[in-house]
């Protein structure tokens, strides 16, 4: 039903030689004590998290889990648009904050184990239940699924040094691609050509969850996290450092000093309270107040698509047995999404004058075929609408994790993520109460859709009226002899700038407008 990203949570390290120190013999130190402990320890680890992360998106039922709802479990199209889907926005909204602070809290392997939990309730719900409220509660634990996924995603940067990040990243994000595309093909060959049941695919589902559950279980527990276990790390490191200078004060018969007094330990001296503090900062910068936007306001509507996507499926063309095409679709557009993530990657342009441009073409695409989706009376014009939907956002979710997190230390990039997906979460949330729920309107999903196609179109003109007054402000001061110097087009990297033009956050960290 859900394919979430993992939201681009860049996370923490200890000793983040790379990050901090800026010097190239500091660099090689930090590289250098990387490759040099145990090398095989951090390798399995990785192994396998992304072994994890390929199983636990081995759910072949899952695409078909509207059909299932509305054929064998006979819920009219009405209860499932109106009351049950609805329940997964709400209990997203509701569980996320608190699994964003345990993840990082609980250093991540219990989030997981929860995950795992969630998922297996999902498919016991759904093989089990009958009735409406279990309905509602199977997505309920969906909710809890979505939510605890951010576990995943920060994770694996706890096992490797910084200089590992990217390529452990990429191993990780594909990890969860691979599984989402294999779970596609899967459900829809043992459905297509096995002739399985919608019954049988969920069983199935459940059986390989419950194997997920065992392998997170396995899973190592990181000893490092990014905002509360900042303390302990501090006083490993003191007591190390002072054991070392008295064996070196005792070996020269110098006497010991007095320990100097402890500073009382407090929420408001910790780093979660003061990178609350900066946030106030990120709205000032340009950059950031875009893309940031963009995140919030894009993204809650592309999920409310792909939560609502397979409800207009069935009412277009009513499902059948053997003559649905759900998981096919939906591997198509996760291959679609891959493909345009990797070419994001090679653009060329200065992002400073030419973002808006960009997201506002890029979501006059989007909105356009919504409306398509919305009044087209064919399934497969529905289908490849749909895939192209999803690989235009995906185009852009590579770009907006790398404008966001190349202005930020890894800890207020983790912050400024989760803050905008909370931010997001409850937009969706106020546009399913008042479009989706029974007790608000009560639309019927082509109507939902023709709201989500307003909502594109009312984004498409912001982001090109604000694009429009960059280019002309930028070419008139050119005119006027005060534009500096252009820079050079750059893939994805960071443009070099005066140093007048970047700001610096109060704990030092330097945010470039």
């Amino acid at each position: 039903m859900v394919d979430t990203m993992a939201a681009g949570d860049d996370v923490k390290q200890d000793k983040e030689a790379l990050k901090e120190a800026g010097k190239p013999e500091d660099t090689e130190k930090a590289a250098a004590a990387a490759g040099g402990k145990e090398p095989g320890a951090w390798q399995w680890s990785i192994i396998l998290l992304c072994f994890y992360g390929f199983v636990v998106q081995l759910k072949p039922g899952e695409p078909f889990i509207t059909p299932f709802l509305l054929s064998s479990k006979n819920f009219t199209r009405t209860q499932v648009t109106n009351e049950v889907t609805p329940v997964l926005s709400y209990s997203h909204m509701a569980v996320l904050v608190p699994v964003f602070l345990l993840t990082d809290f609980l250093r991540y392997k219990p989030m997981l184990v929860l995950q795992s939990l969630s998922n297996m309730s999902i498919w016991l719900l759904l093989l089990l239940g009958s009735t409406l409220l279990e309905m509602q509660f199977m997505e309920f634990f969906y909710g809890i699924s979505m939510a605890t996924r951010v576990a995943y995603s920060s994770y694996i940067f706890s096992l490797v040094k910084p200089e590992l990040y990217q390529r452990v990243a990429s191993y990780s994000r594909s990890a969860v691609l691979l599984g989402v595309f294999t779970s596609s093909v899967l459900g829809q060959l043992l459905f297509s050509k096995g002739g399985l049941s919608y019954a049988t695919l969920s069983a199935i589902s459940l059986g390989l969850v419950s194997f997920g559950l065992l392998l997170s279980l396995c899973l190592p527990w990181p000893k490092r996290s990014m905002f509360f276990n900042q303390e302990a790390r501090d006083k490993a490191r003191e007591e190390a450092a002072t054991d070392a200078e008295l064996s070196k004060m005792k070996a020269d018969g110098t006497p010991a000093p007095p320990a100097p007094p402890k500073p009382r330990s407090s929420w408001r001296n910790s780093v979660f309270f003061h990178m609350l503090k900066e946030l106030r900062t990120v709205p000032q910068v340009p950059s950031l107040r875009l893309w940031s936007m963009w995140w919030v306001f894009n993204s809650t509507c592309y999920y409310l698509v792909v939560f609502y996507v397979h409800i207009l499926w069935d009412k277009v063309f009513p499902a059948v047995e053997n003559k649905v095409y759900n998981g096919a679709v939906e591997a198509a557009s996760t291959l679609l999404g891959a493909f345009t993530s990797f070419i994001a990657g090679f653009v060329k342009i200065r992002w400073s004058l030419w973002s808006e441009l960009v997201i506002g073409v890029n979501t006059a695409l989007q909105a356009g075929l919504l409306l398509l989706m919305g009044t087209t009376s064919s399934i497969w014009v529905c289908y490849v609408a749909y895939s192209f939907f999803r690989g235009f956002y995906q185009f852009l979710v590579p770009i907006a994790t790398f404008q966001i997190a190349s202005s930020l230390s890894k800890e207020m990039c983790a912050l400024v993520f989760g803050v905008n997906t909370f931010l997001g979460t409850i937009l969706k949330t106020i546009i399913t109460i008042i479009v989706a729920d029974k007790r608000g309107l009560a639309l019927s999903v082509h109507a939902q859709f023709m709201v989500y196609f307003f909502l594109f179109t009312l984004l498409t003109v912001t982001y090109l009226g604000c694009a429009a007054w960059v280019i002309v402000r930028h070419y008139r001061s050119r005119e006027g002899g005060r534009a500096t110097e252009e820079a050079t087009p750059t893939e994805l990297s960071p443009m070099d700038r005066d140093p007048c033009e970047t700001d610096s956050l109060a704990n030092g960290i330097s945010v470039k407008a």
